[in-house]
């Protein structure tokens, strides 16, 4: 019997999960578990004693929670303790029966990425060899990553200036969300911090700036010892390298059963559909058709004519690492899945996918960038303000250098709006409109992102002469 190809059972995986996680939707209720959670967290007395008498009651919707809860220990309070309340009272037996393979599998992810980042770019750069050679490939990756997350802003500027989904958008339709002005970094202190002061430190924080940042520097270095000892650390971290690979081969195999167990969550979680559909359709539409214009006719025009490699081909060899992509919405979780894909379905040389793939999976944010443009305007728009020209090139240049630094800011794409909205003079709340449909279109600008950085792969391959099987 012929096997499946893995990225059909990835496919298979993620229609189950939405069939499953439609027909077992979540629900909150308290129970005498939530109360121990409450305790635990050390929530307020008050708020616990109150909270009781919803014992036993069913609530189908986050909303119809909060207006119960919020009615029996006021808003003031609701608010304190928002998170850890939805928390305790968070009810879905059928989804948390199959939500740890998708926890596991984004685990196994996570745990390899570091040590196959360093030791790619490691072997990458020493494999490159002179300093010469590091630069034009590091000139030629800076270049296409800066190309195209402005084709992507500008895009998205173009079909949200024609569709104007915010006029008329409801207002009411907004949630709380804390911590994004804290969060906050100017372009100088993420640049500063590039330069990590104590590296281990930054493997524990993930920062990946610093971790490539690191790795480059090493790599480089190593070309400038001895011989015997260059020989040596070659091999070593071209050794190490190769067993990381062979561990992310192992872990691609549960990538149908992980996709499921992540999808399944994030559909059973989502609050009534259909309403917010209907509220929220127009802005969520914008959005999608602008990713997919520039995914499936920019991004391929620059492979074809720059490239001069078969850009759907190449698409057809990235199914299995953009399917992750869309499932997990994390570009650094499917880098494992998109080196292999690039390397052995593509052909390109490890010497250029080890350098280019790590550094866009940080810093390449094409679908991201393209977002936070269209939300921007939306939320200009929802508001009544009338963004005059010089204002909208302001949202084009922060947006380009906001993605820079993304990846190292917790809660990265709200972030990154905040950044945009100040630049602009726009009100900061205008973030609690976007947030109920900012996990869905998650899945689709990350699935951008990491088609950029297999395309990126890709031409910079060709531009050094490379043969590829695209």
């Amino acid at each position: 019997m012929k096997k499946i190809q893995l990225h059909w059972q990835i496919l298979i995986g993620l229609v189950i999960a939405i069939i499953y996680g439609i027909i077992f939707p979540t629900s909150y209720q308290i129970q005498e578990n939530s109360l121990k959670t409450l305790t635990n967290a050390r929530v307020e007395n008050i708020v616990i004693e109150k909270i009781t008498s919803l014992k036993g009651k069913n609530y189908h919707t986050r909303n119809a929670f909060k207006v119960a809860a919020t009615a029996l220990i006021g808003g003031e309070l609701f608010v304190k303790n928002e998170e850890i309340l939805y928390k305790a009272a968070y009810y879905n037996k059928a989804v948390m029966a199959v939500g740890w393979m998708g926890v596991i599998f984004l685990r196994a992810l996570k745990m390899i990425i570091i040590p196959l980042i360093l030791s790619s770019l490691i072997s990458g750069v020493t494999n490159i060899g002179s300093s010469e050679n590091l630069g034009r490939l590091g000139l030629k990756t800076i270049s296409y990553y800066l190309l195209t997350s402005t084709f992507a802003i500008v895009t998205g500027l173009f079909f949200v200036n024609i569709i104007k989904p915010g006029i008329g958008a409801d207002l009411n339709f907004s949630q709380k969300v804390e911590g994004l002005v804290e969060s906050q970094r100017s372009l100088g202190q993420t640049l500063i911090e590039i330069v990590p002061t104590n590296v281990f430190q930054s493997f524990n924080n993930n920062s990946m700036l610093s971790i490539i940042f690191f790795a480059i520097i090493f790599g480089f270095f190593i070309t400038r010892v001895r011989p015997s000892h260059r020989d040596v650390l070659r091999k070593a971290f071209n050794a190490i390298f190769e067993v990381m690979m062979q561990i992310t081969l192992f872990v691609i195999k549960f990538t149908p059963l992980g996709v499921f167990g992540i999808v399944v969550k994030v559909v059973a979680d989502q609050d009534d559909l259909a309403n917010l559909g209907a509220r929220m359709g127009l802005y969520m539409g914008t959005v999608i058709l602008a990713l997919l214009l520039h995914f499936l006719l920019t991004l391929p025009l620059l492979v074809k004519t720059v490239g001069k490699a078969r850009p759907y081909r190449h698409m057809v060899n990235m199914s299995t690492p953009l399917l992750t992509a869309f499932s997990t919405s994390s570009s650094g979780a499917t880098l494992p899945l998109t080196m292999k894909a690039v390397e052995m379905n593509s052909g390109v040389s490890n010497k250029i996918s080890s350098f280019t793939l790590p550094l866009g999976a940080t810093i390449n944010m094409d679908g991201t960038a393209l977002y936070e443009c269209v939300a921007a305007i939306f939320i200009a728009q929802a508001y009544g303000v009338d963004l005059s020209i010089i204002q909208q090139l302001i949202i084009i240049v922060t947006a380009l250098l906001a993605s820079i630094g993304a990846a190292a800011i917790p809660m990265a794409g709200l972030v990154m709006i905040t950044v945009i909205l100040t630049a602009v003079g726009l009100p900061l709340e205008g973030v609690g409109l976007i947030l109920a449909v900012d996990r869905i279109l998650d899945m689709f600008r990350t699935a951008t992102n990491v088609w950029s950085d297999s395309c990126g792969a890709v031409i910079i391959a060709k531009s050094e002469g490379e043969k590829l099987n695209v």
